[in-house]
Parts: C-alpha cells; sequence; structure tokens
C-alpha cells in the first residue's frame, strides 16, 4: 500500500529540481526550494495538509499554485500541501460546492434571525462578502459555505495529520530501542 502510494506521489508531485528548472518559479526559487518547507516533520506536515485542504476547498482555480506560494509564508510542507488541495478536483469539487450552498443559505438565514446578525453585518462592514465572493468565484451563500466547510475541514486534517504523525514517530522509536536493545554488546 505505501509503496502504491509513494509510486504515485512521485509522479504527481513536482520535485524540487522540477521547480528549480520552471521558468515560472525562477524568480521565486530562493523562497520556494529552501530545504525546510520540503522536510518532513511533525510540524511542517500537519500545515501543509491544513493549507491544502483550506485552499483546495477555497479556490477552485490554480489551487496548486496558491498553496505553493501560501506554504513558503507559513513554512509548512510544500508536498504535503500541494497533495491535499487533491481534495478541490472537479468530481469531488461539483458536491462539496453544493453542499456549501445549502451551509451557507443555512447559516445565513439562522444569522438573519438574530436581532443583531454579527454575521452578514460585519461581512458588510468589512467588505468580507465582497473578498469570499471574489476568491470563490460563487455566491454570498456558497462562498460563506465554502469557508465553513474549508476552515472545518482544514482543522480536522491538522488534528488528524497531528495524531497520526505522533502515533508513527513514536512506532518507528519503539522499533528504533526494540532493535538496540537486541543488538549483542560491544566486546
Amino acid at each position: 500500500m505505501t509503496a502504491k502510494l509513494a509510486t504515485w506521489l512521485k509522479s504527481h508531485v513536482p520535485t524540487r529540481e522540477e521547480l528549480e528548472k520552471n521558468r515560472f518559479i525562477k524568480p521565486f526559487a530562493h523562497h520556494i526550494l529552501r530545504s525546510d518547507l520540503w522536510r518532513f516533520n511533525r510540524r511542517s506536515v500537519p500545515r501543509g495538509v491544513a493549507l491544502g485542504l483550506f485552499v483546495g476547498i477555497m479556490i477552485p482555480l490554480a489551487h496548486f499554485v496558491v498553496a505553493l506560494f501560501l506554504a513558503v509564508f507559513v513554512r509548512a510542507n510544500i508536498p504535503a500541501a500541494m497533495m491535499a488541495t487533491f481534495v478541490g478536483f472537479p468530481a469531488i469539487y461539483v458536491f462539496i460546492a453544493a453542499a456549501a450552498y445549502h451551509l451557507g443559505k443555512l447559516a445565513l438565514h439562522f444569522d438573519a434571525l438574530t436581532g443583531v446578525a454579527p454575521i452578514s453585518e460585519t461581512m458588510q462592514h468589512t467588505q468580507t462578502d465582497h473578498l469570499l465572493q471574489r476568491i470563490t468565484g460563487a455566491g454570498l451563500e456558497t462562498a460563506f459555505g465554502l469557508f465553513i466547510i474549508a476552515t472545518i475541514t482544514a482543522s480536522v486534517g491538522y488534528l488528524v495529520t497531528s495524531f497520526f504523525w505522533s502515533r508513527y514517530s513514536m512506532r518507528r522509536r519503539r522499533t528504533r530501542l526494540a532493535d538496540a536493545a537486541a543488538r549483542p554488546p560491544l566486546p
């Protein structure tokens, strides 16, 4: 299973060398190709997964490029961020957008029922509603629903990745300790 996943990852995610040769990335290469952004560790991988999930849901087009550049700013693992954007593929995105429309409509409806309507007023006052609509290219209900889904998905992705990363690290450490204990002592 992991061998198939590794093969698939190698064929779909660009390597540092491929990015280094790309003429569009050359002006930013000194930022993007920093080794800490390509290293798999317990902090950068969950950040990358969360970033990729958020961008993959919120931005319908060019989410690979956006995830790549945002990973530099939040010091996230670039391959993890780019792989997590696959959640926004068109076949899946249709269902996400439909769910987002219903969720956004429901959330804004409940907001309108309150006397103050804090979400709607705040979004209009700060013009966040226009920003969400421009980023997603959708109406307000769908854009707000996408924001809710992206935020929840990114948070869950971060927590799940952190949990499994720590479990994986503990298992590797136990194996190394058991191997060290099984080795005969040096003479």
